[in-house]
């Protein structure tokens, strides 16, 4: 199965069913099951940006899994969107003096596992899962 490995806290905002959407410079044509991997990388401002949710952000093991729908180019309408859904998990992509350009992952049936100890790599990789 295909597994993105992504930074705390956002990999946890995932599984918890927060964050519906993976951002990257780069597209993808992929469609289907995915695992979320929680890599060992940490966004500490952001870490601060959500310690009130007292959520536990797990690294270096699968934590989820998910389906890719669609890979869509973040633009305005995409970036107003986000905001009604929650300006808070998508500040980073949505503020106004972000300069960022990419790609969202449109993540849906969002289903968090018991964690699997896992080295992550960049880009989509294949791990074998046996889970349901």
């Amino acid at each position: 199965m295909k597994v993105i490995t992504i930074k705390q806290p956002f990999a946890t905002l995932i599984a918890e069913g927060l964050k519906e959407y993976e951002f990257r410079t780069w597209k993808t044509k992929y469609r289907g099951e995915i695992l979320i991997h929680a890599g060992k990388g940490v966004d500490k401002k952001a870490m601060k940006r959500y310690e009130d949710l007292n959520l536990d952000y797990p690294s270096g093991c699968i934590i989820a899994k998910a389906v890719i729908t669609d890979c869509v180019y973040v633009d305005e309408k995409l970036k107003d969107i986000l905001k009604e859904k929650n300006e808070k998990v998508y500040h980073g992509v949505i503020k106004k003096e972000s300069t960022w350009q990419g790609y969202g992952f449109k993540l849906e049936n969002i289903q968090k596992i018991v964690p699997i100890s896992a080295k992550g790599k960049l880009s989509l990789w294949d791990y074998e899962y046996e889970g349901k």
